[in-house]
């Protein structure tokens, strides 16, 4: 299966592309931070007896925000596990309509979920909550998870209206495949 791209003048798409590719490297420099501050706590509590205090709230805080920030490059992707058990033998156009309404379900889903963060994070902020350790503000653990699932809400919703790849047509290509112009050759 090929990588899907940005069509060629599509300026949403490219934008999308490039937001989905952006979360996906903060994503990964998370996931570094988390290995280095992990690693380095377990070897100093088992060589000299030091420890991070509140490595874990810092794991867990930048794990789900490394989550939602890997969303969109996988939604973009179309990296999602589906379940085609009942549709693979379907036509084309029956999965195309099948994967548009399934982007559309998960556009809803993940806007919803974006939404509730960013209100949890708003009464977060306003009760002050902090973590216990590292009396980190709670509402920046909401607020780290905001992004991510927005844009790939986004990325979704894009996707059921055909607007970026998503849905397969059955051929290997995609919905918003570029189209040669005429006189081009295939």
């Amino acid at each position: 299966m090929s990588r899907p791209e940005a069509p060629r003048g599509t300026t949403v798409a490219f934008v999308l592309l490039q937001l989905a590719k952006a979360c996906a490297v903060l994503a990964a420099l998370l996931l570094a931070a988390i290995v280095a501050v992990t690693t380095a706590s377990v070897v100093g509590r088992n060589t000299t007896g030091w420890t991070l205090v509140g490595d874990f709230e810092f794991t867990a805080a930048a794990a789900g925000a490394a989550i939602a920030l890997c969303l969109p490059w996988c939604q973009w992707q179309r990296g999602h596990v589906i379940v085609d058990f009942f549709t693979h033998r379907a036509p084309a156009g029956v999965r195309r309509v099948l994967d548009r309404l399934g982007a559309l379900a998960l556009a809803l889903l993940l806007g919803g979920l974006a939404w509730r963060s960013a209100v949890g994070g708003w009464r977060a902020w306003q009760s002050q909550n902090a973590s216990m350790l590292l009396a980190l503000p709670e509402w920046w653990v909401y607020a780290a998870l905001v992004p991510g699932l927005a844009l790939a809400a986004l990325i979704a919703l894009a996707q059921a209206a055909g607007v970026v790849p998503g849905a397969e047509d059955g051929d290997g290509t995609t919905a918003a495949a570029p189209q040669p112009a005429p006189g081009d050759a295939a």
